[in-house]
């Protein structure tokens, strides 16, 4: 990654100020532009993170991504960049609030559960980050979707429940039930649901619950079991070791990025391709 001198995205307004990266291109050759971008939710002050890839001149897909409990820090930043390089505008929301960033599982703990207990609040936040994704330049409003891991994999089904106008939304090891199983009649997305099959944290009466609102709602959804994967076998930074419930899983994070990517691929790809 080297290092430049760039422009900090305020609102829809760009002003001098944060670095960004450009980032070494996967296959597709893309640089990317990446930064602080500042906006609200009523009378709170949120700052989330926007990548794009460099040079765009046309409208293109944008994609939210809602992080993990840990709040926007790096490995979200690195997701929103990685999906640049694909050829999205992505931004992470910020649902906790500017300047809220756990520093460990307590606080990472108390500050996700106030939004678990309260999905209004949550839905309000993830609201808030998908209107500045569509405020932001070169963004094809009616092309978008949502992507989440663990807290924000929760987030993003709350997000489809909420009746957003996206035309998927794609949760990685996210928490999974149904707390109000007549919102999925709200839901407009498609749903792809990415789970590590020997997660300890999502029981199964939840995952019964929310495909019995799937279903009870007609969704078009799909779900993926990787065998052998805990919760966070997305993050290298939970480690290896599934004995503590959540561990990385190289295997299932390279299946789980082809998936999404054929996913989006049927979301956006033009009808003539």
């Amino acid at each position: 990654m080297i290092a430049f001198k760039t422009l900090l995205l305020t609102g829809s307004l760009l002003l001098a100020g944060l670095p960004f990266s450009l980032g070494a291109a996967e296959a597709e050759g893309r640089a990317v532009q990446s930064g602080a971008v500042e906006y609200r939710e009523g009378s709170v002050a949120l700052q989330g993170w926007v990548a794009r890839p460099e040079g765009l001149s046309q409208a293109v897909p944008g994609v939210l991504v809602v992080h993990d409990w840990t709040g926007v820090q790096a490995s979200a930043k690195e997701r929103a960049e990685q999906l640049a390089r694909l050829g999205y505008v992505a931004l992470v929301a910020d649902i906790y609030g500017k300047g809220v960033r756990p520093s460990n599982p307590k606080e990472s703990g108390a500050e996700a559960g106030k939004y678990k207990g309260d999905r209004a609040l949550y839905r309000a936040r993830l609201r808030a980050g998908l209107e500045e994704l569509q405020r932001q330049p070169n963004v094809d409003g009616g092309k978008l979707a949502a992507i989440g891991y663990c807290f924000g994999g929760t987030g993003v089904l709350e997000l489809a429940r909420a009746g957003a106008a996206v035309r998927g939304v794609v949760s990685f090891h996210g928490g999974l039930d149904s707390p109000t199983p007549a919102d999925g009649k709200n839901i407009k997305a498609k749903v792809l649901v990415l789970h590590g099959a020997d997660d300890p944290y999502v029981p199964a009466e939840g995952i019964a619950a929310m495909i019995a609102e799937f279903k009870g709602a007609k969704v078009d959804w799909q779900m993926v079991s990787y065998s052998g994967a805990v919760h966070s076998f997305t993050n290298p930074a939970a480690g290896h070791d599934n004995s503590k419930g959540a561990a990385y899983n190289a295997v299932a994070d390279a299946r789980s990025w082809t998936a999404m990517r054929a996913f989006f691929d049927e979301l956006f790809a033009p009808a003539a391709k």
